[in-house]
């Protein structure tokens, strides 16, 4: 039986790894942990959510929703794994993180023609076809190898994690359960701002201490998705009001009217025993962050069973290195997947080792690339990432902006973002089966 390389069991890895055996061809999957253990990683399970818990929106119409639907009709395993342990989560699909990326391992652990190799890569294989995903935090001594392999500088940016805390230290005389707009079922807790107390907060946030970074983790260019709250804060006085603390779609029960600002918590496990703070990603000294984040109003005495931090991110110049079906340009037997090929999300990662995965097989059976159309969703982002006129590339998520227009002209947003979808799953109603 033919064998391919896969480093790294992340979410992009795995799905690689279950999209080969399913075409016939046995893996090796390379993984350090627990062997070497990063910062933000703290099981040793595959697949493992560092940043969130969410998925993103479920509705098709949503760029999102339409990445998932591509993903469900490939056969992924981590969608599987995610409909299997959902929490409630308003319009979004979001996990019990824990129980997901056992369910992941799992699934790759029972395949018997993978075989987990817990090892630290320091080099690019040169002796069999190979999909690197190690994802953004790719150890050193291997990033350095593909750094001089790929003969380009690599770009970095920064995610940061958002802090979680107990349901059971919230208190709910001050905050309360509601989703915008009235989607879902009450699936978030909400803590109301007056104005005098929201500028206190940001006064506050502005001026606490951040954590001392090493050489090698001082930031150059922070996604803009993952930006630290505190960072966003000092762009202006309202400039988080307008963004993850809008209270747009919320009314607070007790007065009847809609609050100055909200922290909105997400629930993070299956139980409903811990939520985290959206849009709280932050580099703040532990100790700031409980004292700042301490003066959201029923967050008073919250119990903070982890804190946020921040972590580098690294990726490859891929408009630059990639073909489309994600091979190198000057190595057709290197595959890149996951954000290490510049795509940014936790399903953009898995799509793109799907598609990994099925390329690297059609090497190996000597069959054409697979290459998804660009009104689909999935190929509209490797379109991107892949295309040599992108100027200062930056890692591209899901998004209905990437995606070629209608041949009409539709108005409406929501009726014009389901034509699109509609475009993108009709063509796989017809081609699914041969792909």
């Amino acid at each position: 039986m033919e064998k391919v390389k896969v480093i790294g069991a992340g979410l992009a890895g795995c799905e690689a790894a279950f999209q080969l055996v399913r075409r016939g061809i046995a893996v090796d999957l390379y993984e350090m942990k627990p062997l070497k253990m990063t910062a933000a990683h703290k099981s040793e399970n595959f697949a493992e959510l560092v940043c969130s818990n969410s998925l993103k929106a479920s509705r098709i119409d949503s760029a999102a929703g339409l990445l998932k639907e591509e993903m469900r009709r490939l056969g992924s395993v981590c969608l599987e794994a995610a409909d299997r342990c959902s929490v409630a989560a308003g319009g979004a699909l979001a996990v019990d993180r824990e129980i997901f990326s056992k369910l992941v391992t799992d699934k790759i652990k029972a395949e018997k023609n993978i075989r987990v190799i817990t090892e630290t890569v320091s080099e690019i294989p040169s002796d069999a076809v190979t999909v690197i995903a190690t994802g953004p935090l790719t150890d050193n001594e291997l990033a350095e190898s593909i750094r001089e392999y790929c003969e380009t500088e690599n770009l970095s940016f920064f995610d940061a994690a958002a802090p979680i805390v107990t349901a059971e230290s919230i208190d709910m005389s001050k905050a309360f359960t509601a989703s915008r707009y009235q989607r879902g079922t009450d699936d978030y807790i909400n803590c109301p701002f007056s104005r005098a107390k929201y500028e206190t907060f940001h006064t506050e946030l502005v001026n606490a201490e951040t954590a001392v970074l090493k050489d090698f983790d001082k930031p150059v260019n922070v996604y803009e998705g993952c930006m630290p709250i505190e960072i966003l804060a000092k762009r202006g006085l309202d400039s988080i009001r307008f963004g993850p603390l809008k209270p747009v779609g919320l009314i607070d029960p007790r007065t009847s009217h809609r609050p100055w600002a909200a922290v909105q918590l997400r629930r993070e496990n299956s139980a409903g025993s811990l939520y985290n703070l959206v849009g709280f990603q932050t580099n703040l000294k532990f100790s700031e962050q409980k004292r700042v984040f301490s003066m959201i109003p029923g967050l008073e005495n919250a119990e903070f069973v982890r804190y946020g931090v921040m972590h580098r991110n690294t990726f490859i110049n891929s408009p630059k290195l990639l073909n489309r079906n994600l091979s190198l340009k000057r190595n057709k037997n290197i595959f890149f997947a996951g954000q290490l090929s510049g795509v940014e999300g936790y399903m953009e990662s898995a799509a793109s080792g799907i598609i990994a995965g099925i390329n690297a097989a059609c090497l190996v059976h000597g069959e054409k690339p697979v290459v998804l159309p660009d009104f689909t969703m999935i190929g509209a982002i490797l379109k991107y990432i892949c295309d040599e006129s992108v100027v200062n590339f930056q890692p591209m998520g899901a998004n209905f902006g990437i995606l070629p227009p209608l041949g009409e002209k539709i108005k409406d947003k929501r009726e014009r973002y389901s034509a699109l979808a509609r475009r993108s799953t009709e063509w796989f109603n017809n081609i699914d089966k041969e792909i």
